[in-house]
């Protein structure tokens, strides 16, 4: 590969060197900040040799490159007067503020939704008994499972007040001791006795505040706010206990006076508002929705929707948006079987009838980013296919009942209830859209031969041609629990761009050379290694996702790059609670990047894993 003139192109490419604010690199990609990024060549970038995709996320574009983007960037540099001291910093550019507050969301609800997802199915299951007759709601066992169930969303400004409190970087426990406070059955007991309620003088409006979201995020921000004001007046040696005293006694009186009201009436409105669009539009309303849901992930504006559908199933007990979102998923799925249907290509076909499967289960990266987007015209497809499934859903009015996980196959049993087999035959319809429309809009298909030259290039790597590869064993470089690529929420890793492997989600904060090989990269922000173990396996480990942003902070590398290692030695220590405390998922993808020398990458163990416990098993 030749660096400097990949370097050249990725410069004009991106809009030339005037629309680069600035530039850095994480493990596998290059991070451009741009003036504008209409300006890029996104078709021409992604055939420049050494890229291997694009990306944007929020304001940035991001070219993935793979373990060569350090000489990329480097080249980057040598062929530009852009300088190297923004690496690490943030840019000076103010942050939108719609995108701050889509951050806000996004950071807040993410760590929160499997336990939201968990208890929804249980819900959902426990509908399905009710309406087999399985169970009598009269039953111990339905009350206790109700109890299971419902323990989540009842108690939901608890779990939202600890993640944002994390978010914005005040007391955990504070938060949750404010939301307790708001949740206290005598005070609600006082709330809802219907006489006037006062507190110093001032009037307490009624609210209630269970299973309710906005209120409770509004109330931790001001949280925030105050702790950080009461901690720079009190004195060292009474901050132990003033501090949270005093925001607690501040807040909690504050949010049932003023701020409680005003979000319970925000979240109100903004159902009332929606419902109202699809009472009026309908059709049309479902329509746009299902037809731009995709487009909406993608930009991570779906978060917005969040805390509007939990709200109408608070206070209406079903929501209309969320439906969107299935018949979405099952456009995307739709049109990448129909792209296996028709490319002639026999690996790309079997990349998408693989990818439309995952996709069907919810999972809709894969097909989205490694098919349909790449071909273009199959994604216009999907939306097509999504447009179609909402505006039935609208059509008919499906309600969605419970916020459960997936949006596919596993989450039908949030559709339990009134609308539940109109909800059903909305999948196929809207999978049945997105293939028709992929295969009577066509598409450039991928060539074989160009597929057969990339593979042949990438066989011997630069500086390794006398390199053996050989059958091993990769054994798990951190003690956790197993999961697959396709949960890791980074569609770099979870559609198979970086290579093929699997994911751990830490329990500890130590990462250990899972073979015995050479250290050819450590990033200097410490979340990512790569080895190239002694019989030629190239594997990257990489620490969290977006853990770049932390620039080092919390990481301790114990190894330098051209570092022989044996399997067990320490490589990177890092403080597991402090990263997740500043809201970053530490999911920790572990990747075979040059799985075409293999004929199988198989996992050894599943579920519960530790360090040094033989994890993969590569075939030749």
């Amino acid at each position: 590969m030749d660096y400097n003139k990949s370097a050249k192109e990725i410069l004009e490419l991106v809009g030339g060197e005037v629309n680069i604010q600035h530039v850095i690199h994480c493990m596998t990609r290059l991070r451009f900040n741009l003036h504008d990024n209409s300006k890029v060549d996104r078709k021409k970038l992604e055939k420049v040799e050494g890229v291997m995709g694009t990306n944007i996320s929020g304001d940035q574009f991001q070219i993935i490159i793979g373990n060569d983007v350090p000489k990329v960037y480097n080249a980057i540099l040598g062929n530009s007067s852009i300088k190297a001291d923004s690496q690490g910093k943030k840019s000076g550019k103010k942050k939108n503020v719609i995108n701050s507050i889509f951050d806000v969301i996004s950071g807040v609800f993410t760590p929160i939704l499997p336990a939201i997802a968990g208890a929804g199915m249980i819900k959902g299951l426990l509908a399905a008994a009710l309406a087999f007759g399985w169970l009598s709601d009269k039953s111990q066992i339905y009350t206790i499972l109700n109890a299971i169930g419902d323990g989540a969303f009842y108690f939901l400004p608890i779990l939202l007040a600890v993640s944002a409190a994390r978010k914005f970087g005040s007391n955990v426990y504070v938060a949750a001791t404010i939301a307790a406070a708001l949740l206290h059955p005598t005070l609600t007991a006082l709330l809802s006795a219907g006489k006037p309620v006062e507190f110093l003088g001032l009037p307490v409006t009624a609210v209630t505040y269970s299973s309710t979201v906005i209120p409770i995020l509004l109330a931790i921000w001001i949280a925030a706010k105050v702790e950080k004001w009461v901690d720079r007046i009190i004195p060292s040696m009474f901050k132990l206990i003033l501090v949270p005293t005093l925001t607690i006694l501040i807040v909690v009186p504050v949010t049932l006076i003023a701020v409680g009201p005003l979000g319970s009436f925000i979240g109100n409105w903004l159902s009332l508002g929606v419902g109202a669009l699809f009472d009026h539009a309908g059709i049309v309303a479902g329509l746009i929705l299902g037809g731009t849901w995709s487009l909406i992930i993608m930009t991570g504006m779906h978060y917005a929707f969040l805390p509007i559908a939990m709200n109408n199933l608070a206070t209406k007990g079903y929501d209309v948006i969320m439906p969107s979102m299935f018949m979405a998923n099952m456009g995307q799925a739709g049109a990448t079987f129909g792209v296996s249907l028709r490319s002639k290509n026999k690996s790309f076909k079997s990349l998408a009838m693989t990818t439309s499967i995952t996709a069907v289960m919810g999972i809709t990266e894969p097909a989205m980013y490694g098919v349909n987007m790449r071909l273009k015209k199959p994604f216009i497809a999907g939306l097509i296919g999504g447009a179609v499934g909402g505006a039935y859903y609208s059509a008919v009015g499906v309600k969605y009942f419970i916020l459960g996980g997936s949006a596919g196959l596993p989450g039908i049993p949030s559709f339990i209830g009134e609308t539940f087999v109109l909800a059903i035959l909305g999948f196929p319809i809207a999978f049945a859209a997105g293939a028709i429309a992929a295969l009577i809009m066509g598409f450039e298909d991928v060539e074989s031969e160009e597929e057969n030259s990339s593979v042949t290039d990438e066989k011997v790597p630069n500086n390794q041609s006398d390199l053996v590869v050989a059958a091993e064993q990769v054994y798990s470089p951190i003690k956790g629990v197993v999961k697959p690529l396709t949960e890791v929420n980074d569609s770099t890793f979870s559609s198979g761009i970086m290579g093929k492997g699997f994911a751990i989600q830490p329990e500890e904060g130590k990462v250990v050379s899972p073979v015995a090989g050479k250290i050819t990269t450590i990033f200097k922000t410490k979340h990512a290694i790569g080895i190239t173990s002694d019989n030629g396996a190239e594997i990257l480990i990489h620490v969290g996702i977006d853990t770049v942003k932390l620039n080092g902070k919390h990481f301790t590398s114990h190894v330098k790059d051209g570092d022989f290692v044996e399997m067990g030695d320490t490589l990177v220590t890092f403080d597991i609670h402090a990263i997740k405390a500043e809201g970053f998922d530490l999911i920790t993808p572990v990747i075979i990047t040059n799985p075409d020398r293999y004929q199988s990458i198989n996992p050894v163990k599943e579920g519960k894993i530790n360090s040094r416990e033989a994890f993969i098993a590569l075939l030749v």
